[in-house]
């Protein structure tokens, strides 16, 4: 019996155009109201699942968000953060000093902010912080190791080619002292070490008494393969890569034909939706 569904946002909850359409609102409310815990596991910060969530109209539930790609749990009924890893100040310094050889810019988030540490933020740390729905704040390297906020993970962001070269030069050395994720084609991600989505689920599932064979997950990406693997029953997005659809128990539609709803109804609700 699935008592918790875990689902990725982009590509996943979303279609190609960033939407929450109302047959995937409709089969989460079908889940929740059977007694499912719900948890939106997503790379985005807070701010970009916020809005979403809102249009989920769960307000009577309190429900989860991980965010940052495991980095930071949310409850839902204050947003209180309940758990979090973050970066400490000797690693943020220690990110800086692979930027003087590289185009590259390094990205910071905390709970509301997206900083990007002492340049302009560049047309691609603009573009990503607007889906989140926030503009990109400088922050000088003396805050951001100050220890006065969380600053849960990083990102080096730049072109697809510069970071395809980033990526190349430097993961294997990054991947000695943090979790390093290549979710996006102009950035690769900097998590504290053990840090992915599974990680935060699972200490959320502990707290919440579930065991893994009792949650379903559903993404579509490479970030989504730890959580689709510590969960009992894993379900694959229609679009997912063929590395994700190789390693899921099922394969749902893709996100643009409400997939998530689709798998909900097979496997939680037990009717076609």
């Amino acid at each position: 019996m699935i008592k918790l569904l875990a689902l990725d946002m982009d590509g996943t909850l979303l279609n190609s155009q960033k939407q929450l359409t109302e047959p995937q609102i409709k089969a989460i409310h079908k889940a929740v109201q059977s007694g499912v815990k719900l948890v939106l596991c997503t790379g985005r910060m807070l701010t970009g699942v916020k809005p979403y969530f809102n249009q989920l109209g769960l307000d009577a539930e309190n429900e989860y968000v991980i965010v940052n790609n495991g980095c930071s749990t949310h409850q839902t009924s204050d947003w209180k953060l309940i758990d979090w890893a973050e970066l400490s100040p000797e690693q943020i310094e220690y990110l800086a000093t692979f930027l003087p050889e590289s185009s590259m810019q390094l990205t910071l988030f905390d709970e509301e902010h997206y900083y990007v540490l002492e340049d302009e933020p560049n047309q691609y740390s603009h573009a990503d912080a607007k889906l989140v729905y926030v503009e990109p704040t400088i922050l000088s390297m003396e805050n951001a190791t100050n220890q006065t906020r969380h600053l849960f993970q990083a990102m080096f962001v730049g072109t697809q080619e510069a970071t395809d070269a980033f990526e190349t030069k430097h993961a294997s050395t990054l991947s000695e002292n943090f979790d390093v994720v290549r979710s996006q084609a102009v950035l690769l991600e900097i998590l504290p070490a053990g840090t992915n989505k599974a990680s935060a689920l699972k200490k959320l599932a502990d707290h919440l008494q579930i065991l893994p064979e009792e949650i379903m997950a559903i993404g579509d990406a490479n970030n989504d393969i730890e959580m689709l693997t510590f969960a009992g029953l894993s379900i694959a997005m229609g679009n997912a890569n063929d590395l994700v659809k190789s390693l899921a128990d099922d394969i749902t539609d893709t996100n643009d034909q409400d997939g998530v709803a689709k798998a909900i109804y097979k496997h939680i609700i037990g009717e076609h939706s």
